[in-house]
């Protein structure tokens, strides 16, 4: 056979590895980045990342950093390793505050939680007129907090002709202590703070209510399902994915108040009503002295048991808010 007779062969297919990787690479390339509109997108991010970067990240980072410095923002910082946490659980008020913080946080959840789901099933029956109690009850949303807990802090006068004493005295009750008195104190914070947050609540529950079937209710209603009979086994139910997601958030807002017992008694009296939060202040800014070190230590423990406990519930409720 000659040269002349030689016959060439056509490559066949590579074998699907081959191609696969070929592709891979072809993805993998600046350039083909490039031509795919990658280097556009990141232009379009960059204003978005620079904000987060310097008014979420960096005070994150700048937080860790003081947490391990003695510094009062004026002086120049002193490394001191981890004495900030351990002056945070050698503080003596650390279990005061923390069994402060954990009973307001069960006072909202047992007066604060069920009231804007009541208020939004009720509503969520009316024929007439709903739209203006929407805006009745999300009335107190609108005021600004400080106006709030100023107008409260007149109500709670402890004197018989006080506000709410005059008008429980119509019914022959009171008059109470309120404010002035450590046993009173708390509650007293948790009425005004679920006065002024349920109506968010109240909003939120009302939207979810419009996506439950109304062949649901009319189902229970021909088995003869009462009212409540039909909250338990059809509202509920069909809430408890938003249930749940307000139930954390009400938690961790919970673990973070401030405002209530800062404006209200500044913690007193003889620090009832000292929070998480406030101690945090404190340390930093009142009393106890410019201890920003301690103060930012205190505040990375609660967002680290925070963080934990909110990966712990939704790993626990996951099937549940599905199911």
């Amino acid at each position: 056979m000659t040269t002349d007779d030689v016959v060439t062969v056509a490559p066949g297919p590579k074998p699907a590895r081959f191609q696969v990787h070929e592709r891979s690479k072809q993805r993998g390339t600046p350039a083909t980045w490039v031509r795919r509109g990658g280097l556009t997108a990141l232009l379009f991010a960059l204003p978005i990342l620079f904000i987060f970067g310097v008014f979420s990240w960096w005070p994150i980072v700048s937080a860790f950093v003081m947490s391990l410095q003695k510094t009062n923002l004026t002086d120049a910082p002193v490394w001191v390793g981890l004495d900030n946490f351990r002056a945070v659980f050698a503080d003596p008020l650390l279990p005061t505050v923390i069994k402060n913080t954990a009973w307001f946080a069960v006072l909202a959840l047992i007066f604060g939680y069920p009231v804007p789901l009541i208020g939004a099933v009720l509503m969520s029956e009316l024929r007439r007129r709903k739209g203006l109690y929407s805006v009745l009850a999300y009335l107190p949303v609108v005021v600004p907090p400080v106006v709030a807990v100023l107008l409260w802090k007149f109500f709670y006068d402890p004197r018989p002709e006080g506000v709410f004493n005059t008008v429980l005295g119509w019914v022959g009750l009171g008059p109470y202590p309120w404010l002035a008195d450590s046993a009173w104190a708390m509650p007293s914070l948790v009425l005004e703070a679920t006065w002024a947050a349920a109506g968010g609540t109240v909003i939120i529950y009302l939207a979810a209510l419009i996506s439950v079937p109304a062949e649901l209710y009319d189902a229970a209603e021909v088995d003869g399902a009462s009212v409540l009979r039909k909250v338990w086994h059809v509202t509920i139910p069909q809430l408890r994915g938003v249930l749940f997601i307000t139930l954390i958030l009400q938690i961790i807002g919970t673990a973070q108040v401030f405002l209530e017992p800062f404006l209200f008694t500044n913690g007193g009296p003889n620090h009832a009503t000292e929070t998480i939060m406030l101690h945090v202040y404190n340390l930093a800014f009142a009393n106890l002295g410019n201890n920003f070190g301690q103060a930012t230590a205190l505040s990375l423990l609660l967002a680290a048991f925070l963080a934990v406990m909110s990966l712990v519930y939704f790993r626990l409720t996951r099937s549940w808010s599905q199911s």
